[in-house]
């Protein structure tokens, strides 16, 4: 079991934690949460003894170990197999179980034939794959995974979904994926104005409950500045008169008691639009029977015979695992390359912009975020320039950081940033949410969502499949396939191949798993119509609520900035009519957001249950 008390942590004049305490019972599975660079991965490496805390005390038992997901390559083994079995703890009866390891390499994107290679022989992102694989291994009591879904695809993602769920032990997780954390997690910690909360739940219900308390402290806080207000008019008013010395010495010790609460600093989120260019045609661009492979045609091509129009309200997702051509296929339709066979045409009106995972590199690290802003297109002034950065989050003299020190997610903003300046009709994105936050993540998914053009993105979030795609280009067995619809649909009709490889368990003959397979897709069906059913008319109702406490909380900000004139009138009737109105008004938000959070709750319930149905 874990016990931090009293953990104190800064760095300079930021204040990361501050006497924060939390216990971690056993079998809690914990989804850390909290703005970039307000202390996640620090928290981390206090646990793991890396940095000491300013204050405070980390406690563990003796007998308990940490496994950690760790960036630093380092590999003594000739062999992946070998490499992995590393980590395996000693079988008591003496029994093989190298199993383990080949089952977990292989969910996590390893083939047999890797097996016997060297580790050094694969890129970054699979040596990264390979430290995950020999943490799971090594089943430790408690396992620290930071971002462990960065270097994975898909598939391997939905592998380590099932994988995270069966685990035992204690576990707390740092991802970016709302919904990868949600489904594997049970509870949720996090850290938000330097403090620690913590909840049995998922992120939505922590930010539900942490956007109501800051209301109370909000509304507490104007009630208690006038209360405070009257007693020092009436401390100011009579304190001179003698018959009222009593009184007046009384309202000083009351006021000298009261409490004063501080209004809560703003805390900046990524707030954007993307500026659409006209266009008077229906079809954007379109590739015609493309091919392509890389050294001079004697490799395997990543594609064929691939066709796809693209509309100009099209929201086309590109999915499946890494190495398979995805950037390649974008690249390709940005003209920054071209195909071996096959033509991409582009409409004479079509405005592209494209966010290259490569981009990255491309920035000039001498530059400032400022510069590479206004460098972006002929027509952005200074001022054009620093708005712009305002809204990417870099404020005042943020805009002049040199793009040299910046970290990876800062780096994506002003990719993001460069987007902005010139109007598109066509978004081309390659994993845009590799460096972001659960909340920047939310606010670039409500931008697409607004855009008026088309959309063609390539990611391994569920969470942005199901909100977005309508589309698919799937990168699956060898093949490239346009699916017509919704991912949810992919999934339902379809599926991802080594999913559907291994639905019908182990057969003891073709027959039979040609029999499983059947009967599971049928009983997978049956379920998920039976979800929609469930879950469906529960979503609406959720959304029936917010709908309707966006809108009461308008009328109150309305109905105070009326009581606001009223009172500067002094008009006392109007003052008194108007309380009132407000006082109902938030009385009625209160009910229905006990109906919304009993809702929520229920959602949360039934969709955990089809969950664990589905993978049961």
């Amino acid at each position: 079991m874990l016990k931090v008390s009293g953990l104190e942590k800064t760095y300079g004049s930021q204040a990361l934690f501050d006497n924060v305490s939390f216990v971690m019972n056993p079998g809690e599975r914990i989804g850390l949460v909290g703005r970039n660079g307000h202390g996640k991965t620090t928290l981390f490496r206090m646990i793991l003894g890396e940095e000491e805390p300013d204050a405070g005390v980390i406690s563990v038992p003796n007998y308990y170990t940490i496994g950690h997901l760790s960036q630093h390559i380092r590999f003594t083994e000739d062999t992946v197999l070998k490499e992995g079995c590393l980590a395996l703890k000693p079988s008591e009866d003496g029994i093989d179980e190298s199993y383990k390891v080949e089952t977990i390499l292989m969910g996590l994107g390893f083939s047999v034939d890797d097996f016997n290679r060297n580790p050094q022989e694969f890129s970054g992102g699979y040596q990264v794959r390979l430290n995950l694989a020999k943490v799971l291994v090594s089943e430790p009591n408690l396992l620290l995974l930071d971002e462990p879904t960065n270097y994975l695809d898909i598939v391997s993602v939905r592998w380590l979904t099932r994988f995270l769920r069966a685990w035992r032990d204690e576990m707390i997780i740092i991802t970016h994926d709302r919904d990868f954390m949600d489904s594997v997690t049970t509870h949720t910690m996090g850290i938000h104005r330097c403090k620690m909360k913590k909840i049995a739940g998922t992120t939505q219900k922590l930010y539900q409950q942490i956007a109501q308390e800051e209301e109370i402290h909000e509304k507490t806080r104007i009630g208690d500045e006038k209360k405070r207000a009257e007693v020092e008019e009436f401390i100011n008013r009579f304190r001179a008169k003698a018959s009222k010395a009593k009184a007046v010495q009384s309202r000083v010790k009351a006021l000298e008691k009261m409490e004063k609460r501080d209004k809560l600093s703003d805390i900046r989120t990524l707030d954007f639009s993307f500026k659409s260019a006209p266009f008077p045609g229906k079809w954007l661009m379109s590739a015609n029977d493309i091919s392509f492979s890389y050294n001079n045609h004697n490799d395997a091509p990543l594609f064929q015979g691939l066709s796809i129009a693209v509309g100009k309200n099209d929201r086309i997702a590109v999915i499946g695992k890494n190495g398979k051509g995805k950037t390649t296929f974008l690249n390709l339709l940005a003209g920054e390359m071209q195909p071996q066979t096959g033509a991409v045409q582009h409409n004479q009106n079509l405005s592209i912009a494209y966010f290259g995972q490569t981009n990255i590199n491309r920035l000039n690290p001498q530059k400032t975020v400022e510069m590479e802003i206004m460098d972006t297109h002929p027509d952005c002034n200074r001022g054009a320039a620093r708005k712009i950065c305002g809204i990417m989050m870099f404020d005042g003299d943020k805009a002049l950081k040199k793009i040299s020190v910046l970290s990876g997610g800062e780096k994506s903003r002003v990719l993001l940033g460069k987007l902005l300046v010139s109007p598109a009709n066509l978004l081309l994105l390659d994993e845009p949410t590799n460096h972001l936050d659960m909340d920047s993540i939310d606010s670039l998914v409500e931008a697409i969502d607004a855009f008026d053009g088309g959309v063609i993105i390539v990611t391994h979030s569920e969470l942005i499949l199901n909100n977005i795609a309508t589309r698919l280009i799937v990168f699956d067995g060898g093949n490239v396939e346009l699916f017509e619809g919704t991912y949810q649909e992919f999934l339902d009709r379809v599926g991802w191949e080594n999913e559907r490889e291994s639905e019908g368990g182990k057969p003891s003959s073709r027959q039979n798993k040609n029999f499983n397979k059947k009967e599971m897709r049928r009983l997978r069906a049956q379920l998920n119509e039976d979800r929609s059913k469930t879950l469906v008319p529960l979503q609406t109702k959720i959304a029936e609520r917010e709908k309707t406490i966006m809108l009461l909380e308008k009328d109150v900000e309305k109905e105070s900035q009326s009581l606001v004139e009223a009172s500067e009138k002094g008009d006392g009737e109007a003052i008194s009519k108007l309380s009132i109105a407000i006082h109902n008004l938030n009385t009625q938000i209160e009910t229905i957001f006990k109906e919304l959070e009993s809702l929520t709750a229920e959602h949360e319930a039934k969709t955990k249950e089809f969950e664990e149905r589905m993978s049961g």
